[in-house]
């Protein structure tokens, strides 16, 4: 379990801090909500979460196969709805991997991407259409 605590601090601005490390992020409301954006929105950070851990879970299988991702980059486009309530409909996203189309683990790493677990975790509402580039 990990405990992040998140201390309001004015003008739609929030600290949030990780328990185990004590490192910050900070949150602002996006200019399209009233804030000033400043920081990663909420919305944000689930965008960030997924690329974060599709790229981090990838790693983990990379390592386990002797096969070095460094240089891996993923990009992330969050799209939230036109209607109410608020809310993300769509997360595609690139993930451009540092190794040839042929490499023998590319099947196994897509799925490890694809089976991450904020993919996993959010609703099938929210679009995530994923983009595989083998550039090695």
């Amino acid at each position: 379990m990990v405990k992040v605590s998140v201390k309001y601090t004015g003008d739609l601005h929030c600290d949030a801090t990780h328990g185990p490390s004590q490192s910050k992020i900070f949150t602002d409301a996006p200019t399209d909500n009233k804030g000033r954006g400043q920081a990663f929105s909420p919305t944000d950070l689930v965008a960030t979460a997924l690329a974060t851990c599709m790229t981090t879970t990838m790693g983990i299988k990379a390592q386990e196969l002797g096969v070095d991702l460094r240089g891996m980059t993923v990009s992330v486009q969050k799209e939230m709805s036109n209607d109410a309530p608020r809310r993300i409909v769509a997360l595609p996203n690139e993930i451009h991997i540092p190794l040839p189309p042929d490499s023998p683990h590319r099947k196994v790493l897509e799925q490890t991407a694809l089976n991450c677990p904020v993919h996993k975790s959010l609703p099938p509402e929210i679009n995530r259409p994923t983009k595989f580039f083998w550039e090695g």
